[in-house]
């Protein structure tokens, strides 16, 4: 697999992050963005005032080979131990472990934040999404249904829990 770190976001990082990032919007119901995002929106997705929640970089002998953020749930003081994950891997990284690294990286920076539920979003078809976090022992706790739409189709959403 080579040599993999993870480093905390960076201005430098931003045009392959948005590459990595468009590369989805465009061709799959990973997210729900409909129209590809310039660096100004994708800026908004990966930096964070808050230092509890971040985005850190994949990197593989010094590539770009994905990001991991973890991100506030909802905006209500209830919630402040409760944060999701997402993950985002280039197309020609996936299926190499990474995923597993990365949500590994994700949870011992979550714990150091005093974070108690981790929650990911995923679209129902969006089965190797689903199967990686089930392998690292994410439970389904909600399944929505036809809430987006995206290619003229309507999607489902399932939500996965662990608790750290």
């Amino acid at each position: 697999m080579g040599n993999i770190c993870f480093e905390k976001m960076k201005e430098v990082y931003l045009d392959a992050v948005l590459d990595i990032y468009n590369h989805y919007v465009l061709n799959s119901t990973a997210t729900f963005h409909s129209h590809p995002l310039n660096k100004e929106e994708m800026r908004n997705l990966v930096f964070f005032a808050n230092e509890k929640y971040i985005t850190f970089v994949i990197l593989q002998n010094n590539t770009v080979c994905g990001y991991v953020l973890l991100t506030r749930h909802k905006a209500r003081e209830a919630y402040d131990t409760t944060a999701e994950v997402t993950i985002y891997l280039h197309p020609a990284f996936v299926k190499q472990g990474l995923g597993g690294l990365a949500l590994s990286h994700i949870e011992g920076y979550a714990k150091t934040q005093s974070i108690h539920a981790l929650v990911a979003t995923i679209c129902w078809d969006n089965t190797a999404s689903i199967a990686l976090f089930e392998k690292h022992g994410y439970a389904k706790c909600a399944h929505y249904k036809e809430v987006g739409k995206k290619f003229n189709k309507y999607l489902d959403l399932v939500a996965y829990q662990k608790i750290t």
